[in-house]
Order: C-alpha cells, then sequence, then structure tokens
C-alpha cells in the first residue's frame, strides 16, 4: 500500500521552552489503576514545559457525551487533564483509539488539539510528530478502516447511537483486540521510505511518534532518524511507563518511578 505525503501543520516553540516532554499509548482505562495513578503522579510532578500527547491516551473514547455523565472515567480523566492544563500548555492528538475526542474534549479538559502530522519547531531543529498509525502502511486492513473512520458519515452514525450501546461495542472490540494479542500475531511497523518521505518533506531530521509499543532509535538515513515511544503499563514486570523528553540536548528517555506503592 502506498501513501501521500500529508499536509504538515506547523508549531513554534517559544522561546522559553527548555524542556518538552512527549509521551503516548497510555491507554488510560478505569480497570488499569497503577497505569492510571502513574499518569496522575506525572501530570502532578513534570516540570516540563510543555506537554505533548501523541494519540492513545485513553484506551478508548466513545464520544465527547461520556464526559456528562456524573463520575464517569473519562470525566476524572479529563479534570486531571485540566488541572495539569492550569500550569503548562498541554497538546493532544488522536490515536487509533481516541480518534473520536472532539471538540467538546478538548474544551473541557483546556488542551490543544494538534493535527496528524505536526512539524514542531524547536530551536534550529524540525520533528515529525505523529501517533504513527498513517505510516503502518503493511496493515492493509487497518489503514481501510481508518479512513472509513475518520469519515463524518462514519463518525455520526456512531455516536447517534446510545452513550450504552457504544460502550458495549468499545468492549467487544476491546476483547477482540486482546485476544488478537494472546494470539501472537504480529503487527505491521511504520513504512521506513514514507518515513523518510514525511521528513524530507518537512526539512525534518526526526520523526516521533508511538502506536507500535516498539520503543526504539531508527537511523532511516544519513541525518535522519525514527524515535519510537513507549506504551505504558505501571503494572507490569518491569513496569512500562517513560517520557520522552527533548531539551537543547537533544531527546532523552526518562522511565518514570511512582511515588507510590504498588498494591
Amino acid at each position: 500500500m502506498t501513501t501521500t505525503v500529508p499536509r504538515f501543520e506547523e508549531l513554534a516553540a517559544p522561546s522559553h521552552w527548555r524542556t518538552v516532554d512527549f509521551i503516548s499509548d497510555l491507554h488510560l482505562q478505569a480497570s488499569e489503576p497503577v497505569t492510571v495513578a502513574a499518569w496522575k503522579h506525572y501530570l502532578q510532578t513534570t516540570h516540563a514545559d510543555a506537554l505533548f500527547i501523541l494519540g492513545d491516551l485513553f484506551e478508548v473514547w466513545v464520544g465527547d457525551d461520556a464526559l456528562l455523565e456524573p463520575g464517569s472515567f473519562e470525566a476524572q480523566g479529563c479534570a486531571a487533564l485540566k488541572t495539569a492544563a492550569q500550569r503548562l500548555p498541554v497538546y493532544f492528538m488522536h490515536g487509533n483509539r481516541d480518534f473520536l475526542a472532539g471538540p467538546a474534549f478538548l474544551a473541557h479538559c483546556d488542551v490543544t488539539g494538534l493535527s496528524d502530522p505536526t512539524v514542531l519547531v524547536f530551536g534550529d531543529q524540525r520533528f515529525v510528530l505523529s501517533h504513527g498509525d498513517l505510516l503502518c502502511l503493511d496493515d492493509v486492513d487497518y489503514q481501510r478502516f481508518r479512513v472509513q473512520a475518520r469519515s463524518t458519515e462514519w463518525q455520526t452514525q456512531f455516536l447517534s447511537q446510545p452513550l450504552a450501546t457504544r460502550r458495549a461495542q468499545a468492549r467487544g472490540i476491546r476483547q477482540e483486540s486482546e485476544a488478537r494479542k494472546q494470539s501472537g500475531v504480529t503487527y505491521a511497523d511504520v513504512d521506513g521510505p514514507a518515513a523518510i518521505a514525511w521528513l524530507q518533506a518537512a526539512q525534518a531530521q526526526t520523526l516521533i511518534h508511538g502506536h507500535t509499543h516498539r520503543p526504539a532509535h531508527h537511523t532511516l538515513a544519513p541525518g535522519l532518524a525514527r524515535v519510537v515511544m513507549s506504551d505504558w503499563d505501571a503494572a507490569a514486570l518491569p513496569p512500562r511507563a517513560e517520557t520522552l523528553r527533548l531539551s537543547r540536548a537533544g531527546l532523552e528517555r526518562i522511565p518514570l518511578v511512582p511515588m507510590y506503592e504498588r498494591s
């Protein structure tokens, strides 16, 4: 499957930003309280000047009206985001699990939406930011679904269903996804030539993305790199929870050690 080079939005970091944090693929859900607690602790303690969430913050997002349910997991998660956004700018990019997070979500949480992809200009460097799913070209079935699910018609039809119905469908999708993971199926990785084409078109040096759950640093070509962020599972042994931190010195992976006892 081939891809065309998309249009790049551009964001210039203010000169006073010294450190920028990137996180992705937390897949927050009520059934994973240790990861939720680690995320909330991180929001309260990070000293970054800005936070970029590059997709799949939530395991699933069935519509912004979920925020209106008193005590809902979505409402609690957005309350934590809103508190963090009061002390540092927070940017949010859709992933393949939370692509239905809409304008009400952004406004409720006081976060700024990001197009996928976006070019971040930081000092004299240019970084392409993406969730990463759009570059997994070998996953043909998913790419077809992605086009369908991003359409106004599909989203209108899905969101017109009662919230309880959407939640039930989401549970079914999660069960299917978990069964697929347990089967040992190999997921498609980012296409190298496509990543190079993106970087060259954006006149950038580094692509930062998540989605694949394969944290690594790949040299794509002389002067061009692909940096993959980690997913989060704070209850795993060993736990997975880290931020990718950008400063004038470059990129650094910061393991996050929760300051609370794990039960």
